[in-house]
């Protein structure tokens, strides 16, 4: 990606972002920041992402999500060749859906 995004409000955003909390919260920021179409734009891409990255086909990605084949296509084109930020944050994910799980199996046995 390119250098020239990234100056001192994006640097402000970032560091936002990283501060959140927990959902609720992201939940608040995301309400006063963006529209409600871009948040759910933003969610999808995160879902095609994922998707993708489980060996999904287009027309089962449009089928799960809604998604139209253009905006599959330049989720893969980042997915492929960006910065690993989908691949970064779905692994996070991935890693802490698992320690809840193990989490509520441990609480489930006592």
């Amino acid at each position: 990606m390119a250098l020239e995004w990234k100056d001192e409000f994006t640097d402000q955003l970032c560091d936002s972002i990283v501060a959140i909390t927990d959902r609720e919260e992201a939940y608040r920021f995301l309400e006063d920041v963006a529209t409600f179409s871009e948040i759910r734009a933003f969610a999808q891409r995160l879902q095609v992402a994922s998707l993708l990255l489980k060996g999904m086909s287009y027309p089962q990605i449009v089928q799960a999500t809604g998604a139209s084949t253009a905006t599959i296509s330049r989720v893969k084109k980042f997915v492929e060749y960006g910065s690993d930020g989908y691949r970064d944050v779905l692994a996070k994910l991935e890693k802490t859906k698992k320690e809840k799980d193990k989490e509520e199996d441990k609480k489930k046995k006592k």
